[in-house]
């Protein structure tokens, strides 16, 4: 009895070492301001106060690009996170499509994300100002032979912005890293934004209606 009285006792003991330190809570800035926390065994670790872009991949494509992230849209955990803009691990993010619209039409030797106008394209997809070798075109023939992007995600080009979730610990490595959202994992995201959204039309609709 007294062997466990001892035990329990060192289990409810508090160390030095156990300490958690405050959450970074980092924020969507123009600025960037990444410190560096010395963590128990010498180690390091990088804590984003501050971030504004990140390395995200275009899965289906097989390419990663450097990109300002514009704006965060989603966060499951709470809406508080959202509404203060804080970057955390599993965020639906917006980023800035143009670095992946560049290597596309440099690429494929199309432009993506052509606006449309009444159902019809405002410009060709096709880029004919550019003067280059029969190998490079058939190299691009080739590539676009059975290619298609999802429709889900080439509507998102239009606006100059894609979703994104970030997979990363900014609080923990400084980066903010991540992947394009697409096909089924999209839709999901862009239902439950919607649903949010109703839900906060709706609120407002009744609190203007009660006041």
């Amino acid at each position: 009895m007294f062997t466990y009285t001892l035990y329990s006792l060192s289990l409810s003991l508090k160390y030095r070492h156990e300490l958690g330190r405050q959450a970074a809570n980092t924020k969507l800035a123009a600025a960037k301001d990444v410190r560096q926390v010395r963590c128990r065994g010498g180690n390091i670790k990088h804590r984003a106060l501050r971030l504004s872009d990140g390395n995200f991949s275009w899965g289906s494509e097989n390419v990663t690009r450097k990109t300002r992230i514009v704006d965060v849209v989603y966060n499951a955990t709470n809406n508080e996170l959202l509404r203060t803009k804080t970057l955390v691990k599993s965020a639906v993010v917006a980023i800035d499509c143009a670095p992946f619209r560049a290597w596309y039409a440099q690429h494929y030797g199309k432009k993506i994300g052509v606006k449309e106008r009444a159902g019809e394209k405002v410009e060709s997809e096709e880029i004919d100002d550019v003067k280059r070798s029969k190998n490079v075109e058939s190299k691009l023939k080739s590539r676009n032979k059975g290619h298609e992007v999802m429709t889900n995600v080439k509507s998102q080009f239009q606006s100059g912005r894609l979703f994104a979730l970030i997979t990363s610990r900014p609080g923990q490595c400084g980066r903010a890293d991540g992947y394009v959202l697409e096909g089924k994992e999209l839709d999901f995201y862009m239902k439950k934004m919607q649903k949010k959204k109703n839900a906060q039309a709706e609120a407002a609709a009744a609190k203007a209606a009660g006041a």
